[in-house]
């Protein structure tokens, strides 16, 4: 990439960067997006924009930056696109085996989630950040960030009891 140097002067710290983290910035937008494609194209952004500040980031955390980037970008494009979705409930009792693998519920479940709260869920939870950070990630406040993730995990709850062991119980 031309123009991309890193804090020694060549573009293989970003090449070296890029490379490392590109899969695990897809799983984080696929869980935010439930969308591959959707997905793909944020983390191409993020990558770009990341390319286009190394030179300032590379000393720093190009993580931070790169998933405030796919978050950021995400949540324009819910305000563009806001529509109601329509997702099949969830019947009580329902064996987890019945849906094929907890996976799927859980990709089920998550659907059920609005976008911010799937967005804190995400960012709380897979990728580990604090509550702090992923309030920075999505331009809010901590207390947002602490109110939708209560919210969101009473929604998981609700949505697939069979998954109660990864979310834990409130009791």
């Amino acid at each position: 990439m031309r123009g991309v140097r890193d804090h020694d002067g060549d573009e293989a710290g970003f090449t070296r960067w890029a490379a490392q983290r590109q899969p695990t910035l897809l799983r984080t937008a696929i869980l935010l997006t439930g969308d591959r494609h959707r997905a793909e194209d944020l983390v191409q952004d993020a990558l770009t924009a990341v390319a286009a500040r190394w030179g300032r980031l590379s000393g720093q955390d190009p993580d931070a930056y790169a998933r405030q980037v796919v978050v950021r970008r995400n949540i324009s494009w819910w305000r563009k696109h806001r529509r109601e979705v329509v997702v099949a409930e969830v019947r009580p009792g329902l064996a987890a085996a019945d849906l094929t693998d907890r996976r799927l519920l859980l990709d089920h479940a998550l659907a059920t989630l609005t976008p911010r709260q799937r967005a804190v869920v995400v960012l709380r939870y897979y990728a580990d950040l604090t509550e702090r950070d992923t309030a920075d990630a999505l331009g809010v406040s901590v207390g947002t960030v602490k109110s939708q993730t209560h919210l969101a995990l009473r929604r998981l709850r609700e949505a697939a009891p069979e998954l109660a062991e990864l979310i834990g119980d409130p009791s």
